[in-house]
């Protein structure tokens, strides 16, 4: 029996994006795998293929999917792929030195129909080379799909079907795992999280704490300190007006 889609169900919350895939046939599966978990929100950043929505090949491989590839947007900058999103998931098979913290998709899932108050990206890279670093530097999170150690390459498509069943069974109440505890106020935004970032290297460049000819990994470790805590609109205000006030000393 197919979900009645809320603003506050996930099949409403969670978008799929795509960035600078390369063959617009993986495009087209992605949205069969979605709409097969019942999810419906795709968005491409930088397709490598000239009009990939329309393309014959996506079209082949969305089979049933029409609908999601007619409703999918293509945008330039991760930014705009965020827009309205306050909580960003990059799948990778590859760890970071200074990644966010790692979830599996299940504990993902989890987490994220226990937080209602989450709009979440779940962020796919390229075929080759997956997502750039800095792309995973301003996710909240880190999805790895657990796998056979020794060969454990998934395509696209397989990936984002692994990860939509899991939000799947988790939004009708299949998934395994203690509920978490929600938020008490409204979740920051990426980029309201990303203007933080910056106001307060700003700060620290200012107060001699961090040196801007040397940074060596200060604000990589701050990022992954931070993206822990799950920030909210008005915790994010409060660190902004503590690099304010850091600057307004120095000045």
């Amino acid at each position: 029996m197919k979900p009645t889609v809320s603003d506050t169900s996930l099949f409403a919350r969670l978008r799929f994006v795509l960035v600078e895939t390369s063959r617009a046939g993986n495009i087209g599966s992605v949205a069969r795998a979605m709409k097969t978990m019942g999810f419906s929100d795709l968005v491409l950043v930088r397709p490598r293929h000239a009009d990939a929505l329309r393309d014959e090949e996506a079209l082949a491989f969305a089979s049933g999917a029409l609908d999601v590839l007619e409703g999918a947007r293509v945008v330039d900058s991760m930014e705009a792929a965020l827009a309205g999103c306050n909580f960003a998931a990059a799948v990778s098979a590859r760890l970071r030195e200074f990644s966010p913290p790692v979830l599996s998709p299940r504990q993902l899932a989890t987490q994220l129909h226990s937080q209602p108050a989450l709009h979440a990206a779940l962020i796919f890279g390229n075929e080759r080379f997956g997502l750039p670093n800095e792309v995973v530097a301003q996710a909240n999170v880190l999805v790895n799909i657990p796998a056979n150690p020794a060969y454990s390459s998934l395509n696209l498509a397989q990936a984002a079907q692994v990860c939509a069943y899991e939000c799947r069974m988790a939004a009708t109440d299949g998934a395994v795992g203690d509920p978490l505890i929600g938020f008490s106020g409204e979740a920051a935004s990426v980029a309201q999280i990303e203007g933080m970032y910056q106001h307060l290297e700003q700060a620290l460049v200012e107060i001699g704490f961090l040196d801007a000819n040397n940074p060596k990994k200060l604000m990589p470790r701050l990022r992954r300190l931070f993206a822990r805590t799950q920030l909210e609109v008005e915790e994010v205000n409060i660190l902004r007006g503590v690099a304010a006030q850091m600057q307004k000393r120095c000045r």
